[in-house]
């Protein structure tokens, strides 16, 4: 039985707790290793030296810091195969799903390579008789982060690479149910020219995450991760004076207007409803298609295309569909909300509950799910299921479709797929939501945009990625300063009224 280490001052470290967590393997069900969770103790001590290595750090300047990015991208590229394989093998996820976690992440580190320019303050020259004004962003110190297990590679490069760009030094306390990956980023890291102690990875549960919110050297915290969860530690992280953003749950709405192409909707419907088993905070779980007639047709379409998924374990090539899901826990939790959908009244028109693979029986795995005439009172409908179940609302208008996803609780994400452009700008510019496709089913933003969801998938002024996260992870300090000018006697110091 492997046993897992923490990550710190540059050294895989055995913990020290007694405390582990089981690593599964979710195609077989197997215990593959065992993952330490810290103590309080052990926390404090990371944060303590995180804290003593990044004044050196935060006073190297922006470019040599961009280097170390630089080399960064490099080498997750040099190791894209073997970060895939040790994603999969722990998360279940396919191979080419895994390049892809992997690639996501990739791209916000290529982004802050322009941490020189991002970093730049405003300068005003003459604001006053011999006065100059300037600003300067400056880290903040040691700032954190809590990661989900279903991005273990994309979410912690998101976090990491904007707050050591930034020159904070970074804790990172990932999920200890698929905690490989996210220690090779960290020796990737080292190997990139990143100073020891600058970024620690500390594994470990709820006495983990206390310890870091209780924390006062620790002056942010960046979260990814279910509603309550995320509600939690907003508000014990603002309780304690640190800045705080918090990604959580979601139930993203897809509206099929009348004259959408049909094939184009139901492929994109498969795909972002049941890649990666569905475990995707953007995965699309409504589809809601807007008439009978609509409903009808994207149900025919829907059907073929689902009873044909391929469901199996990473290893069995790249031209599975999805794998396992996490833990045997959530695949009961599925299975528990599928069968509350049955007994509420929706029709299941795909049912994958009796999904079996032959030599896998232990294994994780959910068979895909389709539901039709779903209504907002059903719990498919009201939760966030994070597996393969994809369900279908009916209705009459598109006001009736954009009031559904205008209403609902979560406001991650949302799509719409039409031929309309006024239909198009109108959802755009009305819908309640952080991010919005157009013809595109999970609109994740590229790296020099900005990720975020509103409502309760979202608590925070900050979004992750993009020009927001160098915002985040920095404090602006402006200047002002007087020197002076001409020939005189003496000198006066005090600082007049603007003429």
């Amino acid at each position: 039985m492997q046993e897992l280490h923490h990550y710190i001052n540059g050294q895989l470290v055995k913990g020290s707790s007694g405390r582990f967590a089981d690593v599964f393997n979710p195609a077989t069900g197997e215990v593959q290793a065992k993952c330490p969770l810290a103590s309080r103790n052990e926390m404090d001590a990371a944060i303590a030296a995180a804290a003593e290595a990044q004044p050196a750090w935060g006073a190297t300047n922006p470019q040599r810091r961009a280097r170390v990015m630089m080399k960064v991208v490099d080498l997750l590229n040099r190791d894209m195969d073997k970060l895939a394989e040790a994603l999969s093998r722990e998360h279940g996820k396919t191979i080419p799903d895994a390049k892809g976690d992997v690639q996501r992440g990739l791209e916000v580190i290529e982004f802050c390579i322009g941490a020189p320019h991002l970093l730049k303050g405003e300068y005003t020259d003459g604001a006053g008789p011999g006065i100059d004004m300037y600003s300067m962003r400056q880290p903040l110190g040691v700032v954190a982060g809590i990661t989900p297990f279903n991005f273990p590679a994309m979410i912690p490069l998101w976090k990491m690479g904007p707050a050591l760009a930034c020159g904070n030094a970074f804790i990172l306390k990932p999920s200890e149910r698929d905690p490989s990956v996210p220690l090779m980023l960290a020796e990737i890291f080292k190997e990139a020219g990143l100073p020891d102690g600058v970024l620690q990875v500390v594994n470990g549960d709820k006495e983990a995450v206390d310890a870091i919110l209780e924390n006062e050297t620790v002056q942010a915290v960046g979260f990814v991760g279910s509603t309550p969860i995320a509600a939690y530690i907003y508000a014990k992280g603002c309780e304690n004076g640190k800045r705080v953003q918090c990604f959580g749950g979601a139930k993203n709405h897809m509206i099929v207007m009348p004259d959408a192409d049909m094939d184009q909707a139901a492929d994109a419907l498969v795909g972002a409803g049941y890649g990666a088993a569905g475990e995707r905070c953007m995965a699309i779980s409504v589809a809601v298609p807007v008439g009978e007639e609509t409903a009808d047709r994207l149900i025919e379409a829907l059907v073929p295309r689902i009873e044909k998924l391929k469901v199996g374990p990473y290893t069995a090539g790249n031209d599975i569909d999805y794998g396992p899901v996490v833990t045997g826990a959530a695949k009961q939790n599925i299975l528990n909300l599928v069968q509350s959908g049955i007994d509420q009244g929706a029709e299941l028109v795909v049912d994958g509950r009796d999904f079996k693979l032959q030599g896998y029986e232990d294994g994780f795995f959910v068979g895909p799910h389709l539901f039709d005439r779903v209504t907002p009172d059903m719990d498919i409908y009201r939760k966030e299921i994070f597996g393969p179940v994809l369900s279908t609302v009916r209705a009459a208008s598109y006001e009736e479709a954009i009031g559904l996803a205008m209403d609902h609780e979560y406001g991650n994400g949302t799509a719409i797929f039409t031929r309309d452009g006024d239909a198009a700008r109108d959802f755009a510019s009305r819908i309640n939501i952080g991010m919005v496709g157009i013809n595109v089913p999970i609109p994740v933003p590229l790296a020099y945009h900005t990720f975020g969801g509103w409502k309760k998938s979202g608590f925070g002024d900050l979004n992750q990625h993009g020009p927001d996260s160098f915002k985040f992870y920095t404090r602006t300090k402006t200047v002002t300063a007087r020197w002076p000018s001409g020939i005189k006697e003496g000198g006066e110091f005090n600082f007049k009224a603007m003429d």
